[in-house]
This record gives C-alpha cells, sequence and structure tokens, in this order.
C-alpha cells in the first residue's frame, strides 16, 4: 500500500507543479472518488485510486504504457526540429511526467509506437539484447519479385555496418508490398535494406511488436491507448 498526499498525487501525474497542484485542489477543481476533496495533504491510497481533474476522470498510474498509431508528418523526439513531435498527440500531462517513445519511427512512417516513461522497460524494449521482432508493411516503388525476398533474407551489406543485415521473415503481400519482419531496428533499416536489394521503400508502416499485432488494438491513426499488462507481455519474442 502506497499512500500519497493529494497534490503529489496530481504532481506525479504530470498535473503541474506542486504550487498548482494545490492551488487546483483547493479552488474546489478535483474529485476521488467522486466525492470533492479541497485539502491537498489528504492522503490517498493510490492502489486503483481514480480521481478526477476539472471533471476529467484520470486513473493513478506509477508508470505509463502506452501504444500510439503514429501518422505521418510526425517527429519521435522530445524536440522536433522539422515537424511535430508524437508528444503533441498525447495528453500535455504525459510529456510533463517524462513519457517518451521507446524507439523511433521516421517521419513519415506511420504505425505502431510505443510510449512510456518507465525507464527498464524502455531499455528492455529497446536493446538489442532483448531480439524482439518488428513487424512492418513496406510499399516498394518497383514490383516485388522472389529475387527481392530471396536476398533480403539472404542478407545485404549496409553502409558502416560490419555485417550483412537480414530480415527473419519476408513475404509478398501485394505487387507492390511485403511484410518485412526485422529484430535489429537499425537507423533506416526497413529503407536502406530495399535499396540496398535493387528496390525503393515509398511508404512504411509498422504493424506489430513481439506477438502484439496493432490492428488488435482498436487504436485509429492519430490516437492512442494504454495498454493492459496482458498487452505488455506479448511484446516479446515468441517462444
Amino acid at each position: 500500500m502506497k499512500k500519497l498526499s493529494l497534490d503529489r498525487v496530481l504532481q506525479t501525474q504530470g498535473f503541474g507543479s506542486r504550487k498548482w497542484c494545490r492551488a487546483a485542489i483547493e479552488s474546489g477543481e478535483v474529485c476521488v472518488g467522486g466525492e470533492l476533496v479541497q485539502d491537498y495533504r489528504a492522503e490517498f491510497d493510490t492502489s486503483d485510486l481514480v480521481f478526477s481533474v476539472f471533471d476529467e476522470p484520470w486513473q493513478y498510474r506509477e508508470h505509463v504504457y502506452l501504444v500510439l498509431n503514429k501518422p505521418t508528418g510526425y517527429e519521435c523526439s522530445r524536440k522536433p526540429s522539422h515537424h511535430p513531435g508524437v508528444l503533441s498527440l498525447l495528453p500535455e500531462q504525459f510529456a510533463r511526467r517524462d513519457v517518451q517513445p521507446v524507439g523511433r519511427l521516421d517521419h513519415d512512417t506511420t504505425g505502431m509506437l510505443l510510449m512510456s516513461d518507465d525507464g527498464a522497460f524502455i531499455h528492455a524494449q529497446s536493446s538489442p539484447k532483448s531480439h524482439i521482432p518488428k513487424v512492418y508493411i513496406a510499399t516498394t516503388h518497383d514490383p516485388v519479385t522472389p529475387e527481392l525476398i530471396a536476398r533480403l533474407l539472404g542478407g545485404v551489406k549496409l553502409h558502416d555496418e560490419p555485417l550483412p543485415l537480414s530480415a527473419l521473415r519476408c513475404d509478398q503481400v501485394g505487387e507492390h508490398q511485403m511484410e518485412i519482419v526485422l529484430e535489429q531496428g537499425k537507423y533506416h533499416q526497413v529503407k536502406r535494406m530495399l535499396a540496398a536489394a535493387g528496390n525503393h521503400c515509398s511508404a512504411l508502416s509498422r504493424v506489430a511488436i513481439g506477438q502484439l499485432a496493432l490492428d488488435t488494438l482498436g487504436v485509429a491513426e492519430g490516437d492512442w491507448a494504454y495498454l493492459s499488462a496482458r498487452q505488455i507481455e506479448k511484446l516479446v519474442p515468441s517462444e
């Protein structure tokens, strides 16, 4: 059981400074369990704690684990330079509690992006040692051929990479589309591998991580959702 004062609850959830949180509580903008609370010193058990700020309901979470269905034209950076950042698609509370992307998708790449404020989770998901497969749908400029598939499965040499990189799996799903599964997570890897194999990637979307597929989550493009414990368990390689 972990108890926190109400102003501390709001601060940890990203609502603002302790001063701001105390002012919001004292002005009658915060309810706990449906009851108005105006004493910022009041302590609450954070287990399954539900509260509201400005009539918007929230549940206390020590860490947040999110999935974003990333649209094109957004950068996976806390300090974007040429396009809006993906954090602008989330409630501002998440930026205040240091939620950040797990890895990166290029600004013109769409699909499944994990986000969290749990450093251990981010490291485990990002580490090459984890061998977590990621599934992409790539649209190609030229038609997909058996020879292209064979080259990607056999390994292609990329500039600045000491060894050839190969796909774990690669299947044609359309005349100009393929499903490609990677686990290395190198910079621009799908695009660079297709170029090295003699084609060009004209569009790219990540559709699954580990055993968790984006199309099972019901998250529309540009929207986000919390991940459940069961869903997080699927973000690992299959046995």
